[in-house]
């Protein structure tokens, strides 16, 4: 009996209140376990982000420098784009630097920033050092009869080398710092660069006084000679012609901004500094004025004006701020004198048409006054979905505003599909120089 009633009160509450309290402390136990893994993974994540993100910066910094310091050594922008021809490539250090030209001392050359002697220097680039003498003769004593015309830096001379070859020679009379620094420009820098669009320097001549430049001869003579001579010895440039020479001119002014590092600004792009050879082809000359661009965002470079009035841009006119984009106003200039057949200012022709890009601008987006605009001399020889296509060129290369100007690049490619088979332009060009009589002139 005491057996009974002592175990009766001990095994009743005391095993009911374990259960509870263990149930109740089960239940809070895993209401916290369901919480604490949940933001244990959130911080985790987080930490995972933000540990990516910044790697990712530091690589982004990392080729940013990488690529800025390969720009200063002198390689190129972008080596797909420089396929566009195998031929089209710099001979050696693509970086220039006019302000490193070199001095003049006893008819030679002498860089300052190369080890080579003067001599392996220019024989490794092929261009040739040439005595007056040696000139005096290939020309007949500059004879009148050899010369072929008249620039703004000298006269331009027709002669026959020692080897037989001939070539353009020209005898450069402006005297002063201006004409000095016009031939060293064009020696350092035809002599770096090799473009099939640009004219080929042969040699250079600095004995004493003389100084002259020895080119490759253009057989058809600049395109000023054959869109504006008023003797009219010359047949009509024919439509497939001029876009020829407009795609070849717009790959040599690409090959300068695109492919040269710094770019180069030819500043004085213009009819008469467009040569062409036997079959019409077009190269790009005259490279006295040339200035080396900014590799800065805006690209911009102060300095003094100077070009022929009707092709500067206006931007450049009223700042003396010069871009590569100044040359591709100078293009479009271009570019209309081969569209319409005008001079880029003519004070002859009524008000309001003497300079041709105020005249063109407005009219370019007209198809009637397009029509209307067209070189006579074509005689209606043209494709209408083409000329569409030129004058909407054209009006972006003029545009006043030069962030609207398009990059030659664009304009390579734009014009690619105007130009029909080269070997039918050809033939053509070729067939119309074998009928002229007119003595050829660079």
């Amino acid at each position: 009996m005491e057996v009974n009633t002592t175990i009766a009160p001990v095994a009743g509450p005391p095993t009911l209140t374990s259960k509870n309290h263990t149930f109740i402390y089960s239940e809070n136990h895993s209401h916290h376990h369901g919480h604490f893994p949940s933001k244990t993974i959130l911080i985790v994540i987080i930490a995972v982000t933000s540990f990516i993100v910044l790697l990712a910066i530091f690589l982004i910094i990392f080729m940013l420098r990488r690529l800025k310091s390969s720009s200063k050594n002198g390689t190129f922008k972008d080596d797909s784009r420089v396929l566009h021809n195998p031929s089209e490539r710099f001979k050696t250090s693509t970086v220039l630097n006019i302000n490193s030209s070199p001095d003049v001392k006893g008819g030679c050359f002498y860089g300052g920033n190369l080890s080579r002697t003067p001599t392996t220097r220019f024989r490794f680039r092929g261009v040739q050092v040439f005595t007056y003498r040696e000139l005096e003769v290939a020309t007949d004593g500059f004879s009148e009869a050899n010369m072929i015309g008249n620039g703004g830096f000298g006269l331009m001379y027709r002669g026959v080398l020692r080897d037989g070859t001939m070539a353009a020679i020209k005898l450069l009379q402006r005297e002063g710092k201006q004409g000095e620094r016009a031939f060293r420009i064009e020696v350092d820098l035809l002599s770096r660069l090799q473009s099939p669009y640009l004219v080929e320097l042969f040699g250079y001549c600095a004995d004493q006084h003389h100084r002259l430049l020895v080119f490759e001869l253009m057989q058809n003579g600049t395109l000023q000679h054959h869109l504006h001579s008023s003797n009219h010895q010359t047949q009509p440039l024919d439509w497939g012609t001029r876009m020829r020479i407009a795609l070849d001119c717009a790959r040599a002014l690409e090959f300068l901004h695109e492919h040269a590092v710094p770019p180069v600004i030819h500043r004085d792009f213009k009819c008469t500094n467009v040569l062409l050879d036997q079959n019409f082809r077009a190269k790009v000359s005259d490279f006295g004025l040339a200035k080396m661009g900014s590799e800065k965002i805006n690209g911009q470079v102060s300095t003094r004006v100077l070009g022929t009035t009707g092709y500067l841009a206006p931007e450049y006119i009223s700042t003396g701020k010069l871009t590569t984009k100044s040359d591709v106003y100078n293009y479009g200039v271009v570019l209309l004198e081969l569209l319409t057949g005008r001079v880029s200012v003519d004070i002859k022709r009524p008000l309001g048409e003497h300079v041709l890009v105020s005249w063109a601008l407005p009219r370019l987006t007209n198809r009637e006054k397009l029509v209307e605009m067209v070189d006579p001399a074509l005689q209606g020889k043209y494709s209408k979905k083409d000329l569409i296509q030129i004058a909407a060129i054209a009006a972006m290369c003029v545009q006043p505003e030069a962030d609207y100007r398009p990059l030659m690049t664009d304009v390579v490619q734009s014009l690619i599909p105007l130009v029909r088979s080269p070997s039918s332009v050809g033939s053509s060009a070729s067939l119309r120089f074998q009928k002229q009589m007119a003595s050829p002139c660079h």
